[in-house]
């Protein structure tokens, strides 16, 4: 296998073909001579039982050899509570608490490498606490359309941007001990019908896209675990899949750990086992009794359930366990892990607007503060269905406020709406509901008396849900009717907007002064949204995803690709036939990624379609100035040089961007696309030389003839900027 991880440079057709970034070796292999002897010990039976769930979270390990169950840790954003063996239902210890980390989106505002590092740490230090060995993260998937219900736990649209976060993410918790599961593994990219749904995608647009951030993670930091999907890809379940698990994952990337199902997400016994697939969860029903009579009947060689087997041991050596007696003992979310919540959510706010400085709260003038929205006071680690995190603590935004400002300034908070809440989600009602007027009038007497109006629009856990995406990016609980209620009654309104995807903001940014996007942001996110709007520190944070003026405007929906209508014929677009799914949608319903790899960005500036925010954009309180643009060619690619200077007088931070455009290439590529970040901190006045290596491998494309990354050798505009749609800086140079 070490031979596939390893760079090849040879030339066809004058194109270079070029392996993948790799920094080590992994750690997984350390431990053969010692599976051997193992597997030599052990029974079929002993076996068999290590290649399904034992209880709800864990795998049998093999007892009398003195090897312990793999523990599993759900999910990526917090170590959720301790449940019974074969349920769903808490054991309402009080011991099983854990830090709530800011979601995946926020993580991904950050465009932070090392504050990924730190959580990915952070959720590794607590799980070790709770007894864990695999953490049930980091979650992966492409952002393909806003609405997604599980769009707030995943990190971008840009292959990218989620691959480097994946990759730091895996090395914090994999290097402190705690095996990561890549999830999920490929193409869960809506939630609606993700249990029977076939996506029907092109090999390059597989590769270049939604495989590109797990390929880095295997590759450059040692995944030890995936989990593969619910979903079909190319007419095949994810836990079957042979080109997914065996050619690509296993063959392509060298992985040499383990898979395991998405809970219920097997659907056979002989091909889940040969094409890959170690783990069925949580239960036995394909890899138990059946799979020991496949095997005794000779369906199964006891090779394949050897090798299945070992890739599980290499895992279980690598993890230390912890003693069952040990674990739970103490009290979990601890003010270390707190500290790196509250630095990460510092980092996560997006401020999208501040018309006439509205922001930071100017506390000479402003003595009172109308705060409006049951989102103000709404906690985030729970709600909706899937993960959630019984946390000790998480201070809500009014809280933050309260806080922050304490005695300087007059606090009056106001409901203005009824939230969605789990009742009507269970009733099935829609969230766009209009505003209640009694609400609405008692927020309006509220802003009408204040010097400032802060208003918390947006989504919470119940809306954003997983199994079920969201029907409409529109604010929720007559928000937009509130809004402009408010702007009436209160010309200093600032809005921030509470979600872990886009929201249509078309209504709240023409009426508010300010506009902020605050994410699900942790236990520490009330404080840091306090301290943003307060001025103790600059807003940094970059949209990791296009917000679209309307839905309609998203490819997934502009191509008609989404939602799926059971109720019509479809065409298949690899088999060139028209057929009626509307009885056989378990087996039969076909998504078409017909936007191909123009996901995000890439299809907003290829159709020139205006977008109410472009990636990676994002304001603060200080201005930065780019200048002395340099690239310089190295052993790996391009090192990109320039200066940056803060030239107000505010110390922030500012992410730096770089685009690469390719017009002479022979191949369909998007306008430009995202090859290298970094995160700077300026002191006010300070100028900085920066430096961003972007790396030969991540300018390939995917060769289907070839199967494998080739570089076309042409020229490129290298592009850098604050955000995709905000580049000064523009040079020429030669591959």
């Amino acid at each position: 296998m070490t031979n596939i991880r390893t760079i090849i440079a040879i030339v066809v057709l004058g194109i270079a073909t070029v392996g993948q970034a790799q920094t080590y070796p992994s750690q997984l292999m350390n431990h053969e001579t010692e599976i051997n002897a193992i597997i030599k010990e052990i029974t079929l039976e002993e076996k068999i039982a290590m290649l399904h769930g034992k209880n709800m979270f864990s795998s049998a390990g093999i007892p009398r050899l003195g090897i312990a169950d793999i523990e599993y840790a759900d999910g990526p954003f917090g170590i959720r509570e301790e449940m019974g063996p074969h349920s769903w239902n808490s054991l309402h210890l009080t011991t099983d608490s854990a830090t709530f980390f800011p979601t995946g989106s926020a993580l991904a505002a950050t465009w932070s490498t090392e504050w990924a590092y730190a959580y990915g740490r952070g959720m590794s230090r607590e799980a070790r606490l709770r007894g864990k060995d695999m953490i049930l993260g980091p979650a992966i998937n492409i952002q393909r359309i806003p609405t997604g219900g599980r769009t707030y736990e995943y990190l971008s649209e840009d292959p990218l941007l989620s691959g480097m976060l994946s990759v730091a993410y895996t090395k914090g918790s994999q290097d402190d001990g705690t095996a990561v599961c890549l999830k999920h593994y490929a193409l869960n990219n809506q939630e609606d019908y993700r249990g029977f749904v076939d996506v029907r995608i092109s090999d390059r647009a597989m590769h270049e896209i939604y495989l590109r951030p797990f390929e880095m993670a295997v590759r450059e930091a040692d995944a030890w675990g995936v989990m593969a999907a619910y979903n079909k890809v190319n007419g095949r379940w994810c836990s079957e899949n042979e080109l997914l698990l065996n050619t690509i994952l296993r063959q392509q990337w060298g992985f040499p750990g383990m898979v395991i199902s998405d809970w219920g997400g097997v659907h056979s016994t002989v091909d889940a086992v040969t094409s890959g697939m170690n783990v069925e969860m949580p239960g036995d029903r394909f890899m138990g009794k059946a799979l020991l009579d496949s095997v005794k009947a000779g369906k199964v060689s006891e090779e394949v359930i050897n090798q299945r087997v070992r890739e599980i041991l290499r895992v279980r050596l690598t993890v230390k366990p912890i003693a069952k007696e040990k674990a739970n003992s103490v009290p979990v979310g601890n003010p270390e892990e707190m500290k790196v919540a509250l630095e990460v959510a510092r980092r996560s706010i997006v401020l999208l607007k501040n018309d006439g400085q509205l922001l930071p709260i100017d506390l000479q003038r402003i003595k009172s503060i109308a705060v409006i929205g049951e989102n103000a006071v709404t906690p985030m680690a729970l709600g909706g269905v899937g993960a959630g995190v019984k946390t000790r603590q998480e201070i809500t935004p009014l809280e933050g406020l309260q806080k922050v400002l304490g005695d300087q300034v007059k606090i009056t908070y106001v409901q203005g709406y009824k939230g969605f809440d789990r009742q009507s989600r269970n009733e099935r009602k829609s969230p766009q509901q209009k505003a209640d007027t009694q609400l609405l009038a008692q927020a309006v007497k509220a802003a009408k008396k204040a010097d400032l109006v802060i208003f918390f629009a947006g989504d919470n856990r119940e809306v954003e849900t997983e199994g079920s995406d969201r029907k409409s990016i529109t604010l929720p609980s007559g928000q937009d009717e509130l809004a402009e209620a408010l702007a009436k009654a209160n010309k200093r309104l600032v809005t921030v907007i509470v979600s872990g995807g886009p929201v249509d903001v078309s209504v709240v940014k023409e009426v508010s002064g300010a506009l902020v996007a605050s994410w699900f942001n942790g236990s520490m996110g009330g404080q840091a949204l306090a301290e943003v709007l307060a001025g103790k520190i600059s807003p940094s944070g970059k949209l990791p995803m296009t917000w679209p003026l309307q839905l309609n405007d998203v490819p997934a929906y502009a191509t008609k690709s989404y939602p799926q209508d059971r109720r019509q014929e479809t065409v298949d677009i690899f088999v060139g036939v028209t057929q009626n799914r509307s009885n056989d949608r378990f087996q039969q319903l076909i998504a078409n990624y017909t936007e191909e790899d123009l996901v995000g960005y890439r299809w907003y500036d290829c159709k020139a379609v205006p977008v109410a925010y472009p990636f990676g954009y994002g304001l603060s309180y200080a201005q930065f100035q780019y200048s002395d643009l340099k690239v310089t060619p190295t052993a790996e690619g391009f090192d990109v040089c320039f200066i940056l200077t803060n030239t107000s007088s505010t110390n922030a931070e500012e992410v730096a961007q770089v685009y690469v455009s390719r017009p002479q290439s022979h191949i369909d590529r998007p306008v430009k696309e995202l090859k290298g970040f970094q995160r700077v901190a300026l002191k006010a006045g300070e100028r900085k030389e920066v430096t961003i290596p972007i790396r030969r491998s991540d300018l390939c494309h995917w060769d289907e003839s070839a199967q494998t990354w080739m570089l076309e050798p042409d020229s490129l505009i290298i592009q850098v900027g604050g955000s995709s749609d905000n580049l000064p800086l523009h040079l020429e140079a030669k591959l």
